[in-house]
């Protein structure tokens, strides 16, 4: 991933990803664009959240 990538929600809140050297940010805003929470996590834990996503949406 060599660009943030973002997803929208429903109700209007996003997730913005994005590579940070060898970790990963997940920053969350509510509505109003505020900062939510931001999570950092290693390469190997980004894949498994992907992983789990998959199976979740399969």
């Amino acid at each position: 991933m060599k660009h943030p990538r973002t997803i929208h929600t429903a109700d209007g809140s996003s997730v913005t990803i994005r590579r940070r050297g060898i970790e990963f940010d997940l920053e969350t805003r509510n509505a109003l664009g505020e900062t939510i929470a931001t999570v950092v996590m290693s390469d190997v834990d980004f894949r498994a959240l992907l992983a789990e996503m998959d199976e979740v949406a399969a």
